[in-house]
C-alpha cells in the first residue's frame, strides 16, 4: 500500500454501529474479528467503542478489516466522499486497481489523488467515473474542474448559452440533449430576471438585481439539480 493511503478516511460512525448491532455482535467480538482475520492485532473493544462514539477514526487498512468483521462493504463505513481517494476507498479498491483500469501509470494516478486535479483524456476520465461509479457532480468535484464548471455556467446564463454547451460536455459526462435544455432553461431565466431589473429600474429593480446575483453564485448546484430532474 502507498504510505500516503493508510491516512483516515471519512468514517460514519453511527452507520457502523448500526451494523453491528444489526448482527447482534458486541464491540468485543468485532474486535476479535479484525485480529483473528485481518491481522488487526491491536484492536481492543475499546478501539472500536472509540471509533463507534466518534473519539476516533480507523485508518483506511482498519477500516477495510471493519467492514470485513461487520459482513458490509467499506463503502458502507464511508461518510459522504469528498474526494478522488475518498470514493476509491469507498469502492474498496487499490489505487494501483483503478490506475489500471482507467489506464495511466500509478505514480501519476497517485499523483493526480494528492493535488486533487485530474489530468486524464476523456477516454480515461469516463473510465474513472465508471469503475469508481461516480455520478456526475461527484466526478466534477473529485476531479477538481468545479470551479471551471461554474465559470462556464456563469458565461453561459449570461452571453450565449450555445457557446458553452460543447466545452461543458467535455469537461462532465453529462447527457448532450439533456445539458442545451438545461442550459437554455437557466439562460432564459436569467435574462429575465436582468430584464426586470432593466424595466423596473430603482428601488424594485435593485431588488431584482440581487436576484440575479443570488442565481450566478448558486449557478452550480442550480445546474446540478435541474440535471438530476431530467
Amino acid at each position: 500500500m502507498h504510505p500516503s493511503d493508510d491516512s483516515a478516511p471519512p468514517f460514519n460512525a453511527p452507520a457502523a454501529r448500526r451494523l453491528r448491532e444489526a448482527l447482534g455482535m458486541a464491540p468485543g467480538h468485532v474486535a476479535y474479528g479484525m485480529r483473528a482475520s485481518y491481522g488487526q492485532h491491536h484492536v481492543t473493544p475499546d478501539t472500536v467503542v472509540a471509533w463507534e462514539q466518534e473519539l476516533a477514526s480507523p485508518t483506511a487498512s482498519e477500516l477495510t478489516a471493519l467492514a470485513g468483521a461487520l459482513w458490509c462493504s467499506p463503502g458502507d463505513l464511508i461518510g459522504a466522499a469528498r474526494t478522488l481517494r475518498e470514493h476509491r476507498l469507498a469502492r474498496g479498491m487499490a489505487p494501483e486497481d483503478v490506475a489500471r483500469t482507467v489506464g495511466v501509470e500509478i505514480h501519476a494516478y497517485l499523483r493526480m489523488e494528492e493535488t486533487g486535479e485530474w489530468r486524464g483524456s476523456e477516454r480515461q476520465s469516463a473510465a474513472l467515473g465508471e469503475v469508481l461509479a461516480l455520478a456526475p457532480p461527484d466526478f466534477a468535484t473529485v476531479t477538481g474542474r468545479d470551479e471551471q464548471l461554474a465559470d462556464f455556467l456563469r458565461s453561459a446564463v449570461t452571453t450565449r448559452w450555445q457557446a458553452y454547451a460543447r466545452p461543458i460536455a467535455k469537461l462532465v459526462p453529462v447527457d448532450r440533449v439533456r445539458l442545451d435544455d438545461v442550459l437554455q432553461e437557466m439562460h432564459l431565466e436569467y435574462q429575465a430576471l436582468m430584464a426586470a431589473t432593466l424595466s423596473w429600474g430603482g428601488g424594485a429593480g435593485q431588488g431584482t438585481g440581487d436576484a440575479g446575483r443570488e442565481f450566478l453564485e448558486g449557478v452550480l448546484d442550480d445546474f446540478w439539480t435541474r440535471m438530476r430532474l431530467r
